[in-house]
């Protein structure tokens, strides 16, 4: 049933997606597009871009798409639910435990050696987006306008602090404006 396989799918991305938001991004693309094959690469930026661009956690709007993409209006709910629920009885079983130990140098350690984990897959989920977003590296130069949009969203993004999805719409726009 699919309802089961989204639910579990998104369960087991909430339980294990430590440090939410997007670090939980290559678990949501493992799942989706490796092991259940329910969106392409393609589609995975495709539906991660237009996430990037509406408010909220990254990863329950992922989790709507592929639901919805999936099983519909039901698929989403169940997704939704799945990614949240253990989330929400983990931060109330952890949060007390936490309060009590965060002073204690191992867990201080603990998280510190967690950190750059984290930040090492979000470089993962980069890496493999940069073809579908710059073409193979063979092509890299002649979509040299892909980078400049890209350096200047980044460097727009670092010093001036524009949200995100002003950052999406303006490179839509010049997209649709200067690309061809």
């Amino acid at each position: 049933m699919v309802y089961l396989k989204l639910f579990w799918s998104f369960a087991k991305i909430g339980l294990f997606g430590f440090g939410g938001g997007p670090s939980m991004i290559p678990l949501i693309q493992e799942e989706v597009v490796e092991i259940q094959g329910w969106l392409s690469r393609e589609e995975f930026l495709d539906a991660y871009a237009l996430g990037s661009s509406l408010p909220g956690p990254i990863a329950t709007k992922m989790a709507s798409y592929v639901g919805h993409h999936v099983g519909g209006v039901l698929g989403a709910m169940v997704s939704l639910i799945a990614i949240t629920v253990p989330t929400a009885v983990l931060i109330i079983i952890f949060l007390g435990i936490y309060l009590k130990v965060r002073d204690n140098p191992y867990a201080e350690r603990f998280l510190r050696g967690v950190r750059p984990v984290v930040i090492a897959l979000l470089a993962v989920v980069i890496w493999e987006f940069l073809p579908r977003a710059f073409g193979s590296t063979s092509e890299w130069i002649g979509n040299w306008e892909l980078w400049v949009i890209a350096l200047l969203a980044f460097g727009v993004s670092v010093v001036f602090n524009v949200h995100p999805a002003i950052l999406i719409v303006i490179g839509g726009a010049i997209g649709l404006a200067v690309i061809r």
